[in-house]
């Protein structure tokens, strides 16, 4: 289902990948006035192409628009960011047939770290990205620029209920693992070659009780060095990638 709200996405990856992958939600690109950057006239064509109208406008009226993003020239009017319900979840892992791959971030309320972690899960080819309905970043014009385009290719599903969502997914034969930085047993132990969902908690609390409590195991990411943990978008794409290791 789609949202019915309008919001602005900036940036030429964010625009070119909803120019590319989602057109019919597109309203309008605003491009910068006798800019010349050649993916800029490579977007405004792609643009026209496919129906959608395009203004050439002055700098200040995107600065407007993006605030304190930066536009790189072009933004677009969007009138949805595709939402997956949680009851598609399912579906979703069934389809992947065996070899699910979801990252599950508990409390990620930095759009610029739910953006990367989005970005790392679409480039390992993961299944699904699960984030709660509180407690997380939403889903809006600083995560999608940040995500690189990300967010129009990935599902990301928001659950009402953290708890109940992993409970769901054990019954469907995904293997749960929560990443702490107490935990003895490591990453590099794991076989992740089936479905396996990676949990990360958010910026400050790290993972909440009930949901250390619905994993079937916590992990570590071993760190020789004197630092004792990584931000939450670095450790996601060490954990994401260890599962494309495992899988070539």
């Amino acid at each position: 289902m789609s949202s019915k709200q309008n919001q602005w996405i900036v940036g030429v990856n964010a625009v070119a990948s909803a120019v590319e992958n989602d057109a019919e939600h597109v309203r309008e690109v605003l491009v910068e006035s006798g800019a010349r950057n050649p993916r800029l006239v490579e977007i405004e064509e792609q643009a026209r192409r496919r129906g959608i109208e395009v203004r050439k406008v002055a700098t200040q009226a995107l600065d407007g628009i993006a605030g304190q993003l930066r536009h790189q020239g072009v933004a677009a009017r969007y009138a949805a960011v595709r939402t997956w319900d949680e009851h598609e979840l399912a579906g979703l892992v069934e389809a992947a047939e065996g070899k699910a791959l979801l990252l599950v971030l508990d409390g990620v309320q930095d759009p610029h770290n739910l953006g990367a972690c989005l970005r790392s899960a679409a480039a390992a080819g993961a299944t699904a990205v699960v984030i709660p309905k509180d407690k997380s970043a939403p889903v809006n014009a600083t995560v999608r620029k940040t995500s690189a385009g990300a967010a129009d290719r990935l599902p990301v599903v928001s659950v009402t209920n953290l708890s109940r969502t992993l409970r769901d997914l054990q019954k469907l034969g995904v293997w749960i693992y929560g990443l702490a930085g107490e935990a003895e047993p490591s990453l590099y132990s794991l076989d992740l070659k089936g479905n396996v969902a990676l949990v990360l908690g958010g910026e400050a609390e790290g993972l909440r009780r009930l949901t250390r409590e619905h994993c079937d195991g916590l992990v570590r990411i071993p760190m020789p060095g004197e630092i004792e943990s990584l931000n939450v978008s670095v450790a996601a794409g060490v954990c994401l990638f260890e599962v494309v290791r495992q899988r070539a």
